[in-house]
């Protein structure tokens, strides 16, 4: 065996880049979504065992929808591109890349053991250019393909140093080979056939047997003519231990499986579900159909399940003549690589069994796979098709008459093949690209005019999207998923009639319940959304709550393991105001999976429903357990630790938010509840940087107004809060407490009697009721000094709330003020404030405005109840100094539960509100 040059690797790593540069492009599309966008098994959070215990899609392998693909050590190398690159496609693509460069120089490598230095780096430099190669190394899930063909490789490279120089057993390449095999079936299942490569290269190519030597031997053995050569002792001794290893590897992979083939749907596979003839016919005619593919690749399709290849239902279909030919020749190159020896009946041999035992996983011939043609599993097929192509070269360019055609016809083949594979590649930039270019292949498989729609919902192109999932219910009337997308899509619209008139015909498309048969067998479990869906759209229907929970309850009967069933129950029975069903069904659900961050979350949704927030923050803390990056468990759990009072669970519930803002950077709630949090530890700087910037995002935040402008009247700054609160008017000109602030700072810092006046006035228009407007607007009246205006008005205060005794000592003042200026009736007083009585000056005295006389609500502690939060006490002018002191402190503390009451009530506020 030659070795490979630097040259070659060079040349060979050239045309692989020079093919797949753009492929660097291009992003997730098709298969990619599920496996590495949606697949929690990449994330550093998930444990490592879990990519031993799940499917290829991060699907328990226990589960019944599970793919039953199990290819750890793929997964394990996307985990390691998101280490360092999360999501960023660029990666992901360059490492397929790589490995692609890989494998051609591997391939080069085993050529060199069957051609000669030439057409082995022809074979090797045809497979690199292959366009049947865009799906493996352009989309990103083909990297299975790539990994398992870089083990494939390297162990029979290592079986092939199994022959010692006498023809004795060299053990240490077996046991590589049998460790290589191993970890190329854990890259993907298609690895382990290199056993059945490796016994046909030690009979035929290492032994050099001929077929009819080995029927002679066996005739002259049966006879008793003759006994077993050494050699061939040897060689069975050999093929036993393979034979032995594979089997063992065989078993672990049913275990892995449990013993259960995944199910796949009709239209996954039409012909798989088909009757006889018709299931044999057209499974042996996709053999043409891959071989066709290889020879000549100019019509490349993503998808071929559906209606994409029609079935062949009779033996009189004019296809049967492809599969009787390609039989035919298939056969002849079988029987010449078999019958006589020489060296090129050795490579056409192992070429064939490069074709044939890789594909056989593939095949449907001895179990159905979820797809009729895959071009990503001809990678390794098509090294045999490769060879033969080289070697068939060979021999033309042989001939001194063939030689110059044969070099131009190679060089048109190797151009043409890496135009078509550059070219190709562009179609998986994105998903849109993608199917509309296998549209113009095929348009007979309504799953592409799904995924197109698919690709424009993602963009919100509604109706564009419903055009395209239309036609896939033209193109397959009973395709329970295209009605499904039909009806979402009116739903985008908000055309709820006609969505629910396409969820009816999807429902009416479900297979109907068979007495003592498993329902969930014969459907896909994803069609069962159908049910959910449907639910979903006619609970936003008061009057149909009930209906909708027998849909659930209708998918829970058909499929008990059936998760988001119970989930989407529990979201309904919470809105029918039965929060303690709820519970029991996310219990359920979380019986079912306890690995799902979301149940948590949603059960101490469930749990603040009724009331125990210690339960709902150990919920929240175990959905964050899970997923530490949870964004409602980081948002919702800082509220209920900050609501909670605690001082002790501040600073968690600051990290969270600021895990938080990490996560949404431009959610203004979260930089509000920072700064509700910095006015709790009275940090009012900071607290004034995180209100500011939650305005920032949200001009009209409300409550990041309101509290900003009262953060300023706090400390001092009334003047700046001013054009705060005028801002907040501006989007809200009711806001009622907005307006009380604002005529305190208008009264009190600004004198502005009149503009305080409006304010108050505005509030009464607004809620003639309100108590606190209408104390204020007796204040007004005061300074305005008119006294009897403001006698009328305290005395019709105090009927709206005759248990507040601050308004009685005020309307008492009022009343000994009116008094002492003499004469009944008298309303006015003088301008500079004072009255002679009895030869005496009085001083005039001012009352207070209420800031915020609030009604205490169900967040606020009992004790506190019929008590004001934010009065301020009215000192007489001859008070003696103890008693003057002990009032100041008193106005102290009452402002300091003024202050935590309004905070707490504008959060309270903001929440009911959905701001």
């Amino acid at each position: 065996m030659a070795d490979v040059s630097l040259k070659e690797v060079a040349l060979i790593i050239g045309v692989v880049a020079a093919c797949y540069w753009n492929s660097l492009f291009c992003g997730f599309v098709f298969d990619d979504v599920s496996a590495i966008l949606d697949n929690k098994d990449l994330h550093p959070s998930t444990p490592l065992k879990n990519l031993f215990q799940n499917d290829f899609w991060g699907t328990p392998m226990s589960e019944e929808r599970s793919h039953k693909s199990y290819r750890p050590l793929t997964v394990l190398t996307f985990r390691l591109n998101y280490l360092f690159s999360e999501l960023n496609a660029v990666s992901y693509h360059l490492l397929n890349l790589v490995f692609h460069a890989v494998v051609c120089v591997v391939f080069l490598k085993v050529c060199k053991l069957f051609l000669d230095n030439r057409s082995s780096v022809i074979a090797s430099l045809l497979f690199a250019v292959h366009p049947i190669h865009t799906e493996a190394v352009t989309g990103v899930v083909g990297r299975a393909e790539l990994l398992s063909s870089i083990f494939f490789l390297a162990a029979f490279l290592s079986y092939t140093k199994s022959k010692g120089s006498d023809n004795t057993i060299v053990w240490t390449p077996i046991a590589v080979t049998v460790f290589l095999v191993a970890v190329a079936t854990l890259c993907k299942e298609q690895g382990i056939t290199v056993v059945g490569i490796c016994c046909v290269y030690e009979v035929f190519i290492a032994q050099g047997y001929t077929f009819p030597v080995l029927l002679d031997t066996a005739v002259q053995i049966l006879r008793g003519k003759g006994s077993i050569p050494y050699s061939m002792l040897q060689t069975l001794l050999k093929l036993i231990v393979l034979m032995f290893s594979t089997l063992l590897l065989v078993v672990i992979r049913v275990q892995v499986i449990q013993s259960q083939l995944p199910v796949f749907t009709r239209f996954d596979n039409p012909a798989a579900v088909s009757p006889s003839p018709a299931r044999q016919l057209t499974f042996n005619y996709l053999l043409p159909v891959n071989a066709w593919l290889l020879l000549n690749p100019s019509e490349l399709c993503c998808d071929w399940t559906m209606g994409t290849i029609p079935l062949v239902e009779s033996l009189l279909d004019i296809r049967n003549i492809a599969t009787i030919m390609f039989f035919c020749f298939l056969g002849s190159l079988v029987f010449f690589s078999l019958r006589y020896p020489g060296d090129s009946s050795k490579t056409v041999l192992m070429a064939l069994c490069l074709i044939v035992l890789p594909f056989i996983p593939a095949s449907n011939l001895f179990f159905p796979v979820g797809f009729v043609v895959a071009e990503r599993v001809l990678y390794v097929p098509s090294m045999g098709f490769c060879i033969l192509v080289a070697h068939g070269w060979k021999r033309l360019s042989s001939k001194s008459m063939l030689r110059k055609l044969s070099w131009i016809c190679l060089s048109v083949v190797l151009f043409t093949h890496a135009l078509k594979t550059l070219h190709r590649n562009w179609d998986w930039e994105s998903e849109y690209t993608l199917f509309m270019s296998a549209l113009k292949v095929n348009k007979n498989n309504a799953k592409l005019w799904n995924n197109v729609g698919h690709a424009l919902e993602n963009e919100k192109n509604f109706e564009r999207a419903l055009r395209f999932f239309i036609q896939a219910t033209h193109v397959q009337p009973d395709d329970i998923g295209a009605h499904m997308n039909v009806g979402r899509t009116y739903k985008n619209l908000n055309k709820t009639k006609e969505a629910e008139e396409s969820y009816m015909i999807a429902k009416s498309l479900m297979p109907q319940i068979i007495p003592g048969k498993k329902y969930a067998a014969r459907v896909a479990p994803n069609h069962l959304n159908v049910y959910i869906n449907l639910a979903n759209l006619i609970r936003t229907n008061e009057s149909r709550l009930e209906e909708a929970d027998q849909l659930y309850r209708q998918a829970i009967s058909m499929r008990p393991d059936f998760k988001q069933a119970y989930i989407s129950r529990g979201e309904l029975l919470l809105k029918m105001n039965k929060p303690l069903k709820a519970k029991e069904a996310y219990l359920r659900a979380l019986e079912l999976d306890q690995t799902n961050a979301d149940l948590w979350y949603n059960l101490a949704i469930v749990y603040i429903e009724l009331k125990d927030p210690t339960e709902a923050l150990k919920n929240f803390n175990q959905a964050l357990e899970l997923n530490p990056k949870h964004k409602l468990a980081l948002f919702n759990s800082a509220l209920l630790m900050q609501e909670s009072g605690d001082a002790r669970v501040r600073p968690e519930a600051k990290q969270r938010l600021l895990n938080y803002v990490k996560e949404e950077p431009q959610d203004a709630n979260g930089y509000f509840n920072l700064g509700m949090l910095a006015m709790d530890d009275k940090k009012d700087m900071e607290a004034e940087t995180w209100m500011k910037k939650a305005i920032k995002l949200q001009p009209n935040f409300r409550s990041a107004l309101f509290n900003l402008a009262l953060l300023y009247s706090q400390t001092a700054k009334e003047l700046i809060a001013l054009p705060v609160l005028e801002e907040l008017l501006r989007y809200y000109p009711d806001h009622t407490k907005g307006l009380i602030l604002k005529g305190d700072i208008l009264m009190n810092q600004k004198k502005d009697i009149s503009g305080a006046k409006k304010c108050f006035k505005k509030i009464l228009e607004l809620d003639p009721n309100n108590v606190q407007g209408k104390h204020n607007l007796c204040v007004v009246y005061f300074e305005e000094r008119d006294l009897i205006k403001a006698e009328k008005c305290l005395v019709e205060t105090l009927a709206l709330a005759p248990h507040e005794e601050y308004i009685q000592r005020h309307l008492n003042i009022v009343r000994s003020k009116i008094a002492s200026l003499g004469a009944p009736g008298q309303s006015t007083v003088p301008v500079d404030g004072t009255a002679a009585v009895g030869g005496k000056k009085i001083a005039y005295e001012n009352l207070k405005v209420v800031k915020n006389e609030q009604k205490t609500t169900q967040t606020i502690s009992s004790k506190n109840k019929g008590r004001s939060k934010s009065k301020k006490r009215i000192e007489k002018n001859n008070a003696d100094k103890e008693t003057q002191k002990k009032s100041t402190k008193e106005i102290k503390d009452i402002e300091k539960k003024r202050v935590a009451a309004l905070k707490r009530l504008e959060e309270i506020e903001r929440i009911l509100n959905g701001e």
